[in-house]
C-alpha cells in the first residue's frame, strides 16, 4: 500500500487517539509560542525608554524658553529679585521684614509679565481670560512652544489620544477675586480658577483625547506627573502627553501667612542655600512643560529626541516625625525603586538634580538617602555631582521638578554640569566624607563616554510624596554633511527655489512672526535656507500666510524683514512669480496662501533639507488682570485692616487664607 493511500484510510482506535492529541499539543505549543510572545511584548512595552521630543518653559530671570533657562544657569545667576510691581500688591499695615533679621525684606522669583496673555490667539473671550488663573493662560502658552521646540504641528495633535499630565500649585489668583468679580466676567469665576482645568482647558483647547490630570502633591507634582504620564505612554493609554508643573504666586497672602505665623521655612538671607549653610527657603514661581513619546515611536516619526527617560517611581513618606517633615527611608525606596525600573546601576548615574529646598532638615534627610541609595558599587573617583535649580530660581515649587528635567537636558546638549550657587559653606549637617557626593560648586565638564551620561531627578513635597526619574542622553545624531554639500547657507545662493512659508494669527501676529525670525536668523548665517523653510513648514498654517520664495538668502531676510514692516502679508506671496521660482512652487505657494492645505515634504525631500530648531510663535500680549480687587483695598467690602491686624479677621474664610485663627 502506497503512502497516498495509507494517508487516506482514516486512522481508527489507538492511532486516532494518539492523532489527536498529536494535533492537540501542537496547537498548544503554537498558543503557548503565542502567549511567550505576547507577554515578551508586554514586558518591552512596559520597560520601553520614553523620549522627550519638546520643551516650553516660563521662569524667573526673564526665562521665555529652554535656552533662556541654559544661559541664566550656565551664567550663575541668582534671579531672585524685589517683590512685583504690576500684581497691586498692599503691605501698608504689615512689617515686610523678615522674622529675626529687621533689615531683610521680602523677595522672590518671579516670571515677568505674568498678567499678559494672547486671549485671542486661542479663541478665548477677553473678559473669560481675565478670569482665568495665570497658570492655565500660561500652561497653554508653554504648551504650545514645547510642540513648536520640537518641530510638531500642535494644529495635528486635535483628536489624537495625546494626554495631559499637569502639576499644579497654589490656586491664588481665585482668592484675589473674591468678591470682585466683575459682571462681565460672571460664569468664568469657576472654570477659570478650578485645579482640573489647568489640564482640561490644555486638552480642550487643542483637542486631545487622551487622559487629562492635574496632580497636586506638592512641591514632587511635576515629577509625579512625569512618572503618571510614562505609565500611560508605556501601557498604550495615549501615544503622545504633555506633562507640566505651574506655580504663580498670583497674590501676596503667602508673605503674610509667614510673617503672621513667624514660619521659620523663609531664608533670612533670602536665597536657597542648597545642601550648604541652609537656613529656610525663598518663595517662587514658574511653568514648565515638556512633550513625550515612547521612544520607538518618537525614531520611527523622525522627531530629534532631547533626552530620554529610563524609569521612575512615586512614593509616599507615611507616618514621619511630622505632617511635612520628609522620611529618608522612604527617599532611599522610591530611589532604588526608580533605578530598578529603568534597569540602571546606581554607579551608572552621574549626577542628581535635587530637590534641594534649602532648609536644613530637608536636605539633610534627601542628602542621606541618596549617599545610602546611590553609594552601591559606586567608584570612589566617581562621585554622585548634586545640584539644584533652586539655587538660581528659589523654590518653584509644582514647577521645580520640569524645571530641573529642562535644565538637564539643556546640560547634556551643552556638556558641562553647571554650578550650584550659594554652596560657599557646605552643610556640616550632612556627611560629605564618604565620598559619594559631590557638590557642584564650580562647572564640571560632562562630555560623551563610553555609556550614555545619566542624571536623576529627586523631589518631594510638603504632602509626604516623593518621586525619582532617571534621565539619558539621547543617541547621538548622525553627523551633517558638509556645509558645500548642502544647499545654499543664508549668506550664499540656493542651486533651486526656496520656499518659506510663514502665517500668524492675525495680520499682526504674521508680522511679529517675520520680526521675530528675522532677528533670529540675522544673528545665523550659517543656517541652510532649505533647513529654515523646512522647519517653517512644519509649523501649524494659521490664518495669516505668506510665502518667500528665493534662490540667495540675503534677500529672503530682506523679504522677511518687508514681512515685519507690514508688506507682502496680503494675498500674493512675497518672492513668488520672480526669476528662478518654478511654476510648481508659484501654484503651491499660492495655494497656501489661499488657504489650503499644501504638502510640503516633497519640496523639501528634493532639496535635502532637514529640520532645525527656530523661535516659537511670537504670542500677542495684552494684559488680563482684575486691576481692584476689594479684598485688599482697605475702603472695599472686606478692609485692609481686617486682612493684616492680629486679631481674627471679620470675614470667614479670608482670615483664614491670611493665617487667621478661626
Amino acid at each position: 500500500m502506497s503512502d497516498d493511500q495509507m494517508s487516506d484510510t482514516p486512522p481508527s482506535g489507538a492511532a486516532a487517539e494518539e492523532q489527536k492529541a498529536v494535533v492537540y499539543l501542537r496547537r498548544a505549543l503554537v498558543d503557548l509560542n503565542e502567549t511567550r510572545q505576547r507577554l515578551q511584548e508586554a514586558e518591552s512595552r512596559l520597560a520601553e525608554p520614553i523620549a522627550v521630543v519638546g520643551m516650553g518653559c516660563r521662569y524667573p530671570g526673564g526665562v521665555q524658553s529652554p535656552e533662556d533657562l541654559w544661559e541664566l544657569v550656565a551664567a550663575g545667576t541668582d534671579a531672585v529679585a524685589e517683590l512685583p510691581t504690576d500684581r497691586n500688591w498692599d503691605f501698608r499695615g504689615l512689617d515686610p521684614g523678615i522674622p529675626g533679621d529687621p533689615d531683610a525684606t521680602f523677595k522672590g522669583g518671579f516670571i515677568d509679565g505674568l498678567g499678559e496673555f494672547d486671549a485671542e490667539f486661542f479663541g478665548i473671550d477677553e473678559a473669560e481670560a481675565r478670569m482665568m488663573d495665570p497658570q492655565q493662560r500660561l500652561l497653554l502658552e508653554a504648551a504650545w512652544e514645547a510642540c513648536e521646540y520640537g518641530g510638531i504641528d500642535p494644529s495635528a495633535l486635535a483628536g489624537s489620544d495625546t494626554g495631559t499630565f499637569i502639576g499644579i500649585g497654589l490656586l491664588a489668583y481665585g482668592f484675589w477675586l473674591l468678591g470682585a468679580v466683575p459682571e462681565s466676567g460672571e460664569g468664568h469665576f469657576m472654570l477659570g480658577n478650578s485645579g482640573s482645568m489647568s489640564s482640561g482647558r490644555l486638552a480642550h483647547i487643542l483637542k486631545l483625547e487622551g487622559p487629562a490630570v492635574t496632580i497636586d502633591t506638592a512641591c514632587s507634582s511635576s515629577t509625579v506627573s512625569l512618572h503618571l504620564a510614562c505609565q500611560s505612554l508605556r501601557h498604550g493609554e495615549c501615544s503622545k502627553a504633555f506633562v507640566g508643573g505651574a506655580t504663580i504666586l498670583a497674590t501676596p497672602w503667602m508673605y503674610i501667612e509667614v510673617a503672621r505665623q513667624k514660619m521659620p521655612a523663609l531664608a533670612p538671607h533670602v536665597r536657597c542655600r542648597s545642601f550648604a549653610d541652609a537656613d529656610g527657603s525663598v518663595f517662587s514661581e514658574g511653568i514648565g512643560v515638556v512633550l513625550l513619546e515612547r521612544l520607538s515611536d518618537a525614531q520611527r516619526l523622525g522627531h530629534e529626541v532631547l533626552g530620554v527617560i529610563r524609569g521612575s517611581a512615586y512614593n509616599q513618606d507615611g507616618a514621619s516625625n511630622g505632617l511635612t517633615a520628609p522620611n529618608g527611608l522612604a527617599h532611599e525606596r522610591v530611589i532604588r525603586q526608580a533605578l530598578r525600573n529603568a534597569g540602571v546601576a546606581p554607579g551608572q548615574v552621574d549626577a542628581v538634580e535635587a530637590h534641594g529646598m534649602g532648609t536644613a532638615l530637608g536636605d539633610t534627610i534627601e542628602a542621606q538617602a541618596l549617599i545610602a541609595a546611590y553609594g552601591e558599587g559606586r567608584a570612589a573617583e566617581q562621585p554622585l555631582w548634586i545640584g539644584s535649580l533652586k539655587s538660581n530660581l528659589g523654590h518653584t515649587q509644582a514647577a521645580g521638578g520640569v524645571g530641573g528635567l529642562i535644565k538637564m537636558i539643556m546640560a547634556m546638549r551643552n556638556e558641562v554640569l553647571p554650578r550650584t550657587l550659594h554652596v560657599e559653606t557646605p552643610s556640616r549637617l550632612i556627611d560629605w566624607s564618604s565620598g559619594v557626593l559631590s557638590l557642584l560648586s564650580e562647572p564640571v565638564p560632562w562630555v560623551r563616554g563610553e555609556r550614555p551620561r545619566r542624571v536623576a531627578i529627586h523631589s518631594f513635597g510638603m504632602s509626604g510624596t516623593n518621586a525619582h526619574a532617571i534621565l539619558e542622553e539621547p543617541a547621538p545624531l548622525p553627523a551633517p554633511p558638509p556645509a558645500d554639500e548642502r544647499v545654499a547657507r543664508l549668506e550664499g545662493t540656493s542651486r533651486t527655489p526656496v520656499p518659506w512659508p510663514l502665517s500668524g494669527r492675525g495680520e499682526e501676529g504674521l508680522r511679529a512672526q517675520a520680526r521675530r525670525l528675522a532677528e533670529f536668523l540675522a544673528e545665523r548665517p550659517e543656517l541652510d535656507v532649505a533647513d529654515v523653510g523646512r522647519s517653517l513648514a512644519a509649523r501649524p498654517a494659521l490664518s495669516h500666510r505668506t510665502v518667500l520664495v528665493g534662490t540667495n538668502g540675503a534677500e529672503l531676510l530682506a523679504d522677511l524683514e518687508r514681512v515685519a514692516d507690514g508688506h507682502s502679508a496680503a494675498a500674493t506671496p512675497a518672492g513668488v512669480g520672480e526669476a528662478g521660482s518654478s511654476e510648481a512652487l508659484t501654484s503651491l505657494a499660492q495655494a497656501w496662501v489661499a488657504g489650503s492645505a499644501v504638502d510640503w515634504e516633497p519640496v523639501f525631500t528634493e532639496l535635502d533639507a532637514r529640520a532645525v530648531r527656530l523661535p516659537t510663535y511670537a504670542f500677542a500680549r495684552r494684559r488680563h488682570w482684575v486691576e481692584n480687587s476689594p479684598v485688599w483695598e482697605a475702603d472695599g467690602p472686606v478692609a485692609r485692616a481686617a486682612l493684616l491686624a492680629d486679631a481674627p479677621a471679620a470675614a470667614p474664610g479670608v482670615a483664614a487664607l491670611v493665617g487667621g485663627d478661626d
